[in-house]
């Protein structure tokens, strides 16, 4: 991995900048062009190295939102997160080691949407969806010191 890209996945896990030129100013800040920030974070994207670019919000401040689990059988896990991750209220997934193995979180513009999304992705799975709403919020950093070899 070359130095542009592993200084947009250490310096930029936060603190990326709004404005209406974001890319031009972090290509600013690191010295390099636009374009070449957008090639790296296409290639990023692509390898899998980096999934998504965008805000994360306090829970609650904007739309609902809830965490969910589904127990898929595995011969189908990969089906069904494919096709979870085919909404766009999804923002991630994950598989878990648990009867349920497939999590993943659903945010909305409200909650109505949000039961909605759950029900759509029950239909299409045939399988059920438990929805496990925050009860508290708390807040995990999830940036960290990449290791470079």
């Amino acid at each position: 991995m070359d130095e542009l890209k592993r200084n947009l996945l250490d310096a930029y896990q936060r603190g990326f900048p709004v404005s209406p030129t974001p890319y031009k100013d972090v290509a600013e800040k690191l010295g390099v062009s636009e374009e070449q920030v957008l090639d790296a974070v296409k290639e990023l994207k692509a390898s899998g190295a980096l999934s998504r670019v965008g805000p994360v919000f306090k829970p609650k401040s904007v739309g609902d939102s809830t965490l969910a689990a589904m127990a898929v059988p595995t011969e189908r896990l990969e089906e069904v997160a494919e096709m979870v991750n085919g909404f766009s209220e999804v923002n991630h997934n994950y598989e878990r080691e648990h009867c349920f193995n497939l999590w993943f979180v659903v945010t909305a513009p409200d909650k109505a949407r949000v039961e909605a999304v759950l029900n759509e992705i029950s239909d299409a799975a045939g399988l059920e969806v438990l929805n496990l709403p925050m009860v508290a919020d708390y807040h995990l950093d999830l940036g960290f010191a990449l290791q470079w070899n």
